[in-house]
């Protein structure tokens, strides 16, 4: 069975996913990298915020947000 891949912003409260690649470039893609967002670490989504931006992780045992916009630049695929 193959494997979804989306990004991380289309995701909904409670879901999983394992990081697949970064999107983003320069400043961004060191940010994402030093927060954890590194290829294959699993990811859950903990919940949105009220107008959906922004979304709260969990990700190698610790809780962050990050902006839709930033969400974006994930992609991801999703654990069943």
């Amino acid at each position: 069975m193959n494997a979804q891949i989306s990004t991380l912003d289309i995701l909904s409260n409670g879901q999983k996913a394992k990081i697949k690649k970064l999107n983003a470039q320069g400043k961004l893609l060191h940010k994402l990298l030093d927060m954890g967002f590194i290829n294959n670490i699993q990811i859950e989504v903990i919940r949105e915020a009220p107008l959906f931006d922004p979304m709260e992780l969990k990700i190698l045992d610790y809780h962050l947000t990050v902006r839709k916009s930033e969400a974006q630049l994930i992609e991801v695929e999703d654990i069943k």
